[in-house]
């Protein structure tokens, strides 16, 4: 991995009116002093790349990494996770690239393919790659017993990465079993994307949450928008904070901001996700937990 220089970061006061004292007592070590909150799920891309996967291709814009560091900045945020956007398929150059400009504030998730070389993990993760990424919201599971899927997923242990996963509750069994199987540590996505109408009773909401006796599964309390439109989703998600709080504790949550929010630009803004995340995280204790000391240690800060 590449050495992490020792570094300052002056914080900014927000609009957003988030009180930076509450997330001073986050561990660190001391070369990460200045680290105040995480925000584990962004993205970053320009419009001019290819985008060989359209299903979720936004049009017309970049989300550049210089806006969003801004984004950091204004609401007290010291450090961030980077995911590579479906749409961009398999190659990871960009992200790559803006993980090697900032390697003290940011970590990625790549997309790569069962068969991928040693070599090219190695230079993954030399960028600052911690895990690898599997959006699935449409798409079969993988056969992970067919060839190369074995070797990656064993990689992905022997690294100490984590598989983060996109898919419908319903979905979630025939994904997470055989992950968990092979010994790696998940992270799902979305609040697990429980069903609009279901809700927190779903049943494969209900199975997310009788995986947290692993102790191999972490949940992103993120994108709550995507879980159902006209503010269901949001009611989902307050539903959803003391059934997650009680069976993962703190130390299994993490807060991602889904900037830019892709498909719903027009209606999801960073600082009303920042305000949701208050709302859902009111005891100033648990929200450290879930702001700095998980993520730190999942991501590798």
């Amino acid at each position: 991995m590449t050495t992490r220089r020792d570094f300052t970061f002056t914080l900014m006061s927000s609009a957003a009116g988030m009180a930076l004292a509450p997330l001073a007592g986050c561990a660190t070590t001391p070369k990460m002093t200045a680290m105040t909150a995480i925000d584990c799920h962004a993205h970053v891309f320009l419009h001019s790349l290819p985008m060989p996967d359209p299903r979720r291709a936004p049009a017309g814009y970049d989300a550049a990494p210089e806006t969003y560091l801004g984004l950091l900045d204004a609401h007290g945020m010291s450090h961030g996770v980077l995911v590579q956007p479906s749409f961009l398929g398999l190659d990871n150059r960009y992200l790559l690239s803006v993980l090697r400009a900032h390697p003290q504030r940011l970590r990625g998730i790549a997309v790569v393919a069962p068969g991928v070389s040693t070599q090219e993990l190695d230079v993954l993760q030399e960028a600052g790659v911690v895990g690898i990424r599997l959006n699935l919201v449409g798409l079969p599971v993988p056969d992970f017993a067919s060839p190369g899927w074995p070797e990656l997923l064993e990689q992905v242990r022997l690294r100490d990465w984590q598989v983060e996963v996109h898919q419908i509750a319903q979905e979630l069994q025939p994904l997470l079993a055989p992950l968990l199987a092979a010994g790696v540590k998940v992270v799902v996505d979305h609040f697990g994307r429980p069903s609009a109408m279901l809700g927190v009773n779903d049943p494969g909401f209900r199975y997310l949450l009788s995986q947290a006796q692993t102790r191999r599964v972490w949940v992103k309390l993120s994108g709550a928008y995507r879980n159902g439109p006209a503010g269901r989703g949001e009611e989902t998600a307050l539903a959803a904070m003391p059934l997650l709080l009680r069976e993962f504790g703190p130390e299994r949550l993490m807060w991602g901001s889904d900037w830019p929010h892709t498909l719903f630009e027009k209606t999801a803004h960073y600082d009303a996700e920042f305000k949701l995340m208050e709302r859902w995280l009111p005891d100033l204790a648990q929200r450290r937990v879930v702001l700095c000391d998980t993520p730190a240690r999942l991501f590798r800060f």
